[in-house]
C-alpha cells in the first residue's frame, strides 16, 4: 500500500506552512497557523480564536506504534462527513495533515476558485481514502509545492533538528529519529484524530468549535505522557482570521 515515492519533510514552522497554504489557494485573509506554546489553560488562551484545526508533530516511538496498531484493531465505520485520506508517500504527513484540516473546513474557510486546493477537494470529494492518497501521489503540482515549502524554512532540509526529521532516508535515520504530523478536527460536534497512517479517523468524543483546542490538548497530553522519554513535540493551531 505504501509508495516508494518520498518527499522532503515539511518543517513545523507556522510561517512556512502559512506560505504553503496561501500559495495553494487558502485565502490569506481566511486563516493562518499559529504556534501553541504550551498545553496548560493559560497558554491555550493565548492562541488566537476561533480555532479551526490543530496539528500535532510527535516522535514515532515503540509506544506510539503499539498504540497505532491497537487503535487499528478498534477502528470502526466512521462518519462519512469526515474527510480522511491515507498516506502512501513517505514524508508527506505534513501536507496530508493540512489536507485533513482543510478538507473538514470547506464550509468554514474560503478557497480561491480554481486554485490547487479548490480543484483537489472537488476532485477527491467522492473518492475513498486510498483513492485520495493515489490522487495526491500522482499530483505533480502538490509535489513541487511541498518541495518548495520543505526547503524554504530556517533550516536546511538535510540537517533539520530531530523534531523535523521524518524518515529521511538519505540520512539513514534511526527509528528514534522519526516524527509524524497528525491533525485534530471537529466534525458534527465530535473530535477526530486524522492520521494517514491509520485505517481511519479516531473519535475522541464530543467537542465543539469553541472547545476544539482544549479537547485536542487533552488527547495530546495523554500521548505525551505515554512517551516520557521523548521531548520533541510541536503543536500548531489553524486559526480563523477575524474580519
Amino acid at each position: 500500500m505504501a509508495s516508494a515515492k518520498r518527499w522532503l519533510p515539511l518543517e513545523a514552522n507556522p510561517d512556512v506552512i502559512n506560505q504553503f497554504l496561501w500559495g495553494l489557494g487558502l485565502g490569506e485573509n481566511e486563516a493562518e497557523c499559529c504556534d501553541v506554546y504550551g498545553l496548560d489553560e493559560e497558554l491555550l488562551e493565548m492562541v488566537p480564536k476561533p480555532i479551526l484545526a490543530v496539528l500535532f508533530l510527535y516522535p514515532i516511538t515503540t509506544q506510539t506504534e503499539e498504540e497505532r496498531l491497537r487503535q487499528q484493531n478498534e477502528t470502526k465505520e466512521f462518519n462519512s462527513r469526515v474527510y480522511f485520506m491515507k498516506q502512501t508517500v513517505g514524508n508527506a504527513c505534513g501536507t496530508i495533515g493540512l489536507l485533513h484540516a482543510l478538507g473538514n473546513l470547506t464550509s468554514e474557510v474560503k478557497l480561491i476558485e480554481g486554485s490547487f486546493f479548490d480543484n483537489f477537494f472537488k476532485s477527491t470529494a467522492s473518492l475513498d481514502p486510498l483513492q485520495r492518497a493515489a490522487f495526491l501521489e500522482n499530483d505533480r503540482e502538490m509535489e513541487v509545492a511541498h518541495s518548495v515549502a520543505a526547503t524554504s524554512g530556517d533550516t536546511e532540509p538535510l540537517i533539520l533538528p530531530l523534531i523535523f526529521l521524518l524518515q529521511i532516508f538519505v540520512l539513514q535515520a534511526s527509528d528514534n529519529a522519526d516524527a509524524h504530523f497528525i491533525c485534530f478536527a471537529c466534525v458534527d460536534d465530535e473530535l477526530y484524530e486524522l492520521d494517514g497512517r491509520k485505517l481511519g479517523p479516531i473519535s475522541h468524543g464530543p467537542s465543539s468549535p469553541f472547545t476544539l483546542l482544549r479537547d485536542a490538548a487533552k488527547v495530546i497530553q495523554s500521548m505525551i505522557q505515554k512517551n516520557p522519554d521523548s521531548l520533541n513535540f510541536n503543536v500548531i493551531a489553524l486559526c480563523k482570521k477575524s474580519g
